[in-house]
């Protein structure tokens, strides 16, 4: 080995460390920013809920989760509210889950690779980014008024197809999620290895049998990911319910999915739009209750997801 080809190999061996150092400069920089950016968004979190559990704490009780609400503070509560959204949030799911579990295994296991698929799958995903007050209108338009504003006469008001009830509000609000657990869905089922379709198929099985047997099972725990960010949402939302034309004062409990609502997000905002300063502090309150209750149904789809995870 001569002199200049040293020279070369302890230039480069030089170069080589020089770009290592600054690539890991480069890399301890960026993970210093992402801790940051982490830290600030947790640290903001947790002002907000401070002032908000330091705002409600001292309203809730028994009698603020049975009382109706009223137009004295002290004797407000959350009951039509919380019924509200238990039904409207029930109705969302029975719609939504299956028609979304159902158009992701047709897509992943039955439709063709082609433009249709393509632009199906393109259209998806866009939806998924629209703001919720379109979907708001949409079910005004659709389930509310029925098309073009004409329709069966489901509701109370005429020329009105469902009414402002909470099937409409149901039916709304899975068109708002439905994206989010079809994209959710076939990622799952797209996860579930080739081969076990493939050992399935050689067994005698056909195609359904093995999408049945088979692949909906190992996929429920990322299909239950989808569901419970896809409900999250569900629950909180409030431009939609608007939209449709959701009561912000109900004095009774829903009784059927005919029924005039008012859901938790509503009565909140309700609260929240009093000059009162009393009433600020019940919107407070609701919302830790909001909050309590969607942490209480996450953490039961998460029990039932990890168990169904364990089992396959």
């Amino acid at each position: 080995m001569n002199d200049v080809t040293s020279t070369k190999l302890f230039t480069n061996s030089a170069n080589v460390n020089i770009n290592y150092k600054e690539r890991m400069l480069k890399e301890r920089v960026f993970i210093l920013g992402c801790i940051i950016a982490s830290s600030v968004s947790c640290l903001i979190l947790a002002v907000l809920l401070f002032d908000i559990f330091r705002d409600g704490i001292s309203y809730i009780s028994w009698d603020f989760l049975t009382n109706y609400p009223s137009r004295k503070p002290t004797e407000a509560g959350l009951r039509a509210a919380i019924w509200g959204s238990f039904f409207v949030v029930s109705g969302t799911a029975i719609f939504a889950i299956p028609v979304g579990v159902g158009a992701a295994i047709y897509l992943e296991e039955y439709a063709k690779p082609g433009k249709i698929k393509k632009a199906i799958q393109t259209n998806i995903g866009n939806l998924a980014g629209v703001p919720s007050i379109v979907y708001g209108l949409l079910g005004l338009q659709i389930f509310v008024r029925g098309t073009f504003g004409y329709g069966i006469k489901f509701g109370g008001d005429d020329n009105l197809l469902m009414g402002r009830s909470v099937i409409a509000g149901s039916l709304t609000l899975g068109l708002l999620i439905l994206p989010i657990i079809i994209v959710a869905a076939q990622e799952a089922i797209r996860a579930v290895p080739q081969t076990i379709r493939e050992a399935s198929y050689g067994l005698g099985a056909t195609k359904w049998q093995t999408i049945r047997g088979q692949v909906l099972p190992a996929a429920i725990p990322g299909i239950m990911t989808g569901v419970i960010l896809s409900l999250s949402r569900a629950i909180g939302e409030t431009a939609p319910l608007i939209m449709i034309g959701a009561l912000t004062y109900v004095a009774f409990v829903p009784t059927g999915p005919l029924s005039a609502f008012t859901a938790m997000p509503i009565q909140i905002y309700n609260w929240v739009a009093r000059p009162q300063v009393d009433f600020h502090d019940l919107a407070a309150a609701g919302i830790v209750v909001l909050m309590v209750i969607l942490l209480l149904a996450n953490t039961l789809a998460i029990f039932l997801r990890n168990k169904y995870h364990q089992k396959w």
